[in-house]
């Protein structure tokens, strides 16, 4: 591995070939205005513990504040930060990916973590299996379909594995954590902030090996305004399940309170409805403007009841229907500004959803009929 270079500070910059490689280090060049960050969320064997470990780099909007870093965030506990010299980051370049921060190491083929702060320690050695990525084509390099060719765009995100198996432990603070025969979930975001309102979750221990669910509904600025952006898949027995705003999917409805939600998306041939129940919250640290100095709230430990229906002569048979546990969830909605996506609105050429109908609350107590008629009014 070998440290970043160049004095470049543009996104467009980037080697054309790293746009269908979304794990590879996206920001060599940049040097400010910049983060980029890799989630790796791993649950034990018993479904009983889980564990997310993000590495990544921090360049602030001037460039004068930059750091390397490694944030650890258990299920239960405290969130953990630990901050490094930029000049300790490193990546390769060759396909897949890696990538370092010190000397803790991380790759599609597992992670070494050597934590140590002088209060806290982390400590482990973990192996992933077979990772299910999120399919890349020509003209659809990953999760972001289409948009990720738009220049400029304040947060690209790529989901490089739904579904793995990980062993190993990490002991972290004197306690050892055993992740021999569990699974992993990868994902990861780049450019210089996260959205200003988001939902996300993710979980895959449904009780169905090779079941994983990620959903991301986000304000996504654009030309001068903004429109809610929504990306969800389902993995079910090797088969994607794709709602996305480039696909046509519309958000029909959606209901969010401090630490839960209910989320219903429409697609042509399928619907995705998911409630989404958090439990105690971790504040992260997450990007603005490239510097991490703003929050971010995560549920380690959370269940999605998820039911996928597919649409057939106006009603909704159940294709899946399940919990996923330990899920991760992050419900920052406070300014209601993705509510506000339901409302009646005129088409808008600065919008490329296009022309739609609004959407409504979710229904409570509703049948399939119910449920499909709003899904596809």
């Amino acid at each position: 591995m070998r440290p970043p270079c160049g004095d470049g500070t543009s996104l467009m910059l980037h080697p054309l070939r790293r746009v269908w490689n979304p794990g590879a280090y996206q920001g060599e060049g940049v040097r400010r205005r910049y983060f980029e960050g890799w989630y790796y969320k791993q649950v034990d064997a018993q479904g009983s513990r889980a564990l997310a470990v993000i590495p990544g780099v921090s360049y602030s909007a001037d460039g004068t504040s930059r750091h390397a870093f490694v944030q650890i965030v258990p299920s239960g506990g405290a969130a953990l930060y630990f901050a490094y010299p930029i000049e300790e980051f490193g990546f390769d370049r060759m396909d897949p990916f890696g990538v370092r921060v010190g000397a803790n190491s991380f790759s599609r083929d597992g992670m070494t973590l050597a934590l140590s702060d002088g209060e806290h320690e982390v400590r482990g050695d973990l192996r992933f299996g077979t990772w299910a990525p999120w399919p890349v084509t020509a003209l659809s390099p990953g999760i972001m379909g289409p948009f990720r060719f738009v220049p400029r765009m304040q947060t690209y995100h790529g989901v490089l594995s739904m579904d793995h198996a990980v062993s190993g432990s990490v002991v972290l603070d004197g306690e050892r954590i055993d992740f021999n025969g569990g699974r992993g979930y990868t994902e990861k975001d780049w450019g210089h902030s996260f959205p200003s309102s988001w939902i996300w979750a993710q979980s895959n221990h449904f009780g169905r090996a090779g079941t994983s669910l990620m959903l991301s509904v986000a304000r996504i600025p654009w030309m001068g305004g903004a429109f809610v952006g929504i990306i969800a898949g389902l993995l079910l027995e090797g088969e994607l399940h794709r709602f996305a705003t480039y696909t046509g999917a519309r958000l029909r409805c959606l209901e969010s309170r401090e630490n839960s939600a209910h989320v219903i998306i429409g697609g042509h041939r399928e619907q995705l409805e998911i409630e989404l129940n958090g439990v105690e919250t971790l504040m992260l640290k997450a990007p603005v403007l490239g510097a991490m100095e703003g929050r971010d709230a995560e549920s380690l430990g959370g269940t999605l009841e998820v039911t996928l229906r597919a649409l057939r002569g106006g009603r909704g048979g159940i294709v899946f229907q399940g919990v996923g546990q330990q899920a991760g969830i992050e419900i920052m909605n406070d300014r209601g500004e993705l509510d506000r996506a339901l409302r009646p609105r005129s088409p808008s050429a600065a919008d490329p959803r296009g022309p739609t109908a609004a959407g409504a609350p979710c229904p409570r107590d509703a049948d399939d009929h119910d449920v499909v008629a709003q899904a596809t009014s």
